[in-house]
């Protein structure tokens, strides 16, 4: 062997050796566990390739490459690839951190699932404490208890103050959401009961262990109620930070400009959840004052409710309930400010829908895709109600009775299709009455333009949502979960991002055509 050979083979060692630190780092930092109970790990990146094993439930991974939908993983003595799909990605730490919420109504959950209970919700610009992320949730602290919002509708940036989160403020107020719920002597279901509560009940809450809050009776008494079967509120969440002469920004690097025009000097750059006082709005930008400088900020960056501004006011009808009403309100081209939109996801609770070729159960991804349309929507101005928030039943005659309550613009009931032939793929739109031909043809055109699958075009469909429906409303299947590929394609959350944004155009272009 002569020296040159020697030398650079001493040259592949060397930097091999002083490599190696640095791919297991990385391998580290890209560890996933396995959430199913047994999954399949195989040759290459695809359900084609010969299976060389397989992992079980909570086995951690490292993940060293990835493919489409496919993680390569280390396995043994060799490496394997394994369905992303069917992994969670470990959760990371945060410092200091804190989300400001960019949507009204956004779910705070029990568990990083949109299958698990609602515990509350927030409303745009409002902040709490970050303490970690897993996969696609954000772990916050919600009224002095943990719960989990989808990272798809905030921003997080640095702490803007400090305070203690540890209990929940003595203002808060715990409402119960079911017809009756135990009173116990403590945080536990084996505790003796003290009393009951009943629908629409609301106490002060005085601490809060787990998932228990400690509340204040009305005889003065204290007991202990499970938060899953009720809401948090607190006084502070409902008002109206316009009241205050103040705005608060959503966006990190949001521009403060020197005119109300997007191509005006921007002065400076503020991160989301710094607030100034407003000195006026003009057309669609707010004047506030920074030191002694005027300075211009978009409304659609910022978080500013009014009483001038609110879509919906409550009334009472003749059965003395509650029920909201629309106010008139100028509405601007690209905008979607004084409608009210229903969304339906399909399915729900022990109606799983269509179940996939590879599992994928379709009141799952229905879920998930209305939730990502919604916060698009209210982004636009729009005032939207879902049929569901979780993993529930709900009857489709309450769905339809849901868009005639609130007297929907629109009603868009979303599904993914299924089929005894695997072969079949593609998206349709599917519309009943002649009303609701132009809603679904605006849509399905804004759909196409976003996402590749075969185009099959708008048809009649005879749904009872649609049927029912004396709104203008449509059904969409999204794809077929029968066609694995297809299957494999629509359950990403690319997908879903780009056929939201293609119905969301869709209806955009929609009401701006009403204007005209």
């Amino acid at each position: 062997m002569n020296a040159k050979i020697i030398h650079k083979m001493t040259i592949i060692f060397l930097s091999a050796f002083l490599l190696m630190p640095y791919l297991q780092a990385d391998a580290q930092e890209n560890e996933v566990s396995v959430n199913v109970t047994s999954l399949k790990v195989r040759s290459g990146p695809g359900i084609t390739y010969d299976t060389i094993g397989a992992v079980t439930k909570n086995d951690k991974l490292n993940v060293i490459g990835k493919e489409n939908d496919w993680l390569q993983i280390n396995f043994g003595s060799t490496t394997g690839w394994v369905a992303s799909w069917y992994t969670t990605k470990e959760s990371l730490e945060f410092t200091n951190k804190q989300i400001i919420s960019k949507v009204n109504r956004l779910n705070v959950r029990t568990e990083p699932t949109t299958s698990s209970a609602v515990i509350g919700q927030l409303q745009e610009g409002d902040s709490a404490n970050a303490y970690r992320s897993q996969a696609d949730w954000i772990e916050i602290d919600f009224q002095g208890r943990k719960g989990w919002i989808n990272q798809s509708y905030i921003t997080i940036t640095e702490q803007t103050k400090n305070k203690d989160t540890s209990l929940p403020s003595s203002e808060n107020i715990f409402e119960v959401s079911v017809n009756a719920l135990n009173v116990r002597s403590k945080a536990d279901l084996t505790s003796k009961k003290i009393g009951k509560a009943y629908k629409g009940d609301k106490f002060p809450v005085i601490d809060s262990v787990h998932n228990w809050v400690k509340v204040e009776l009305e005889n003065g008494d204290e007991g202990w109620l499970y938060s899953f079967y009720g809401t948090l509120s607190s006084p502070e969440t409902t008002k109206s930070v316009e009241k205050n002469g103040t705005i608060t920004i959503l966006y990190n690097g949001t521009n403060l400009r020197s005119e109300s025009t997007t191509n005006s000097e921007v002065i400076t750059r503020a991160d989301a959840g710094t607030t100034f006082p407003v000195a006026e709005k003009v057309n669609d930008w707010y004047k506030v004052k920074i030191n002694d400088q005027t300075a211009y900020v978009a409304s659609w960056l910022v978080s500013a409710s009014s009483t001038t501004s609110n879509i919906i006011e409550t009334f009472k009808d003749n059965n003395n309930k509650e029920t909201e009403k629309k106010k008139d309100i100028t509405r601007k081209k690209g905008t979607l400010k004084g409608l009210t939109i229903v969304i339906d996801a399909g399915h729900g609770g022990n109606d799983r829908g269509t179940t996939g070729a590879l599992g994928t159960d379709e009141k799952d991804i229905t879920l998930l895709t209305s939730e990502l349309l919604s916060s698009k929507l209210q982004a636009a101005g729009a005032n939207v109600i879902l049929t569901r928030q979780s993993d529930e039943y709900v009857e489709l005659r309450k769905r339809v009775s849901i868009g005639h309550q609130v007297d929907a613009d629109a009603f868009i009931s979303l599904h993914y299709d299924a089929i005894d032939n695997s072969s079949v793929r593609g998206f349709t739109t599917y519309y009943m009455h002649s009303y609701q031909k132009e809603l679904a043809k605006y849509v399905h055109n804004g759909l196409s333009k976003m996402i590749s699958l075969k185009n099959r075009g708008t048809q009649p469909g005879d749904y009872l949502v649609l049927r029912e429906n004396r709104q203008k409303a449509i059904l969409i299947e999204l794809g077929y979960l029968s066609n694995p590929s297809e299957e494999r394609n629509v359950t990403t959350q690319n997908y879903r991002e780009q056929a939201t944004h293609g119905i969301y155009n869709g209806i955009i272009n929609y009401f701006d055509a009403q204007l005209d």
